[in-house]
């Protein structure tokens, strides 16, 4: 049988970026329907992809990357579903190479492994902090821990929503993904995206990314451990 796949991106202040992706998207052959979900742009976010192709959803207010997320997926008909962020321009065609594995039925969770950032950003804290939070909950060693590309059977994603709130979205999909015994790849692509740099806005998003990332993890905490200090062994 088919299997549909739904692509599902949401996107804030991304009028400059979103058209591109949105083409980029529906460009891949075995894509379906690429949703949007504008979480209160104020800057026309909505009437660019709509523009672009996609079904447009704008939320009533701003309620952040987890809340958009859940909501597009409550809207996708997929069997597999996509999830991509809005700035990746031309390069969100790549993402056929995370569809193809789920189709074949080698993987349930596929993430996308981003090439080596072309200038520098911060000092790695939130992606080791990532990274090692992963490692402890589930033996997995994560390339690209905070990676939001990523495609996953229905099955699976049904077990992982809501997702967690914030910057820790990825991190809390993909403990919660590996505990439940899910099959998880990191596949290599040429994707690109908005980069923050070393200076005050970047350092700003990235203090972010690190407290929302280790209240994700402390939750997981109280959800695996918490009744039960001992170790879990998958």
């Amino acid at each position: 049988m088919t299997q549909r796949v739904s692509i599902v991106i949401p996107a804030y202040n991304e009028a400059d970026t979103i058209e591109a992706t949105v083409r980029a998207a529906l460009s891949i052959p075995e894509v379906d329907e690429v949703l949007v979900v504008d979480d209160h742009s104020g800057d026309g976010t909505a009437e660019a992809a709509r523009a672009a192709g996609a079904r447009v959803f704008s939320l009533p207010r701003n309620s952040g990357k987890g809340a958009a997320l859940n909501y597009g997926i409550r809207q996708a008909i997929g069997e597999v579903v996509v999830l991509l962020d809005a700035d990746l321009g031309v390069s969100a065609a790549q993402a056929r190479k995370l569809v193809l594995p789920i189709l074949a039925g080698e993987a349930d969770v596929s993430i996308a492994r981003f090439p080596r950032a072309r200038r520098k950003g911060g000092f790695g804290l939130v992606k080791g902090l990532a990274r090692n939070g992963i490692r402890y909950f589930t033996g997995l060693e994560m390339q690209s821990p905070i990676s939001g590309q990523r495609a996953l059977r229905r099955e699976a994603l049904e077990k992982l929503v809501p997702l967690a709130g914030g910057y820790g979205v990825e991190v809390g999909m993909t403990v919660d993904a590996a505990r439940f015994g899910y099959r998880l790849i990191e596949v290599p692509v040429e994707m690109t995206h908005k980069e923050t740099g070393r200076d005050v806005r970047g350092f700003l998003h990235r203090g972010r990314q690190f407290w929302d990332i280790a209240f994700t993890l402390l939750k997981c905490y109280v959800k695996y451990y918490g009744k039960n200090h001992s170790r879990m062994v998958r």
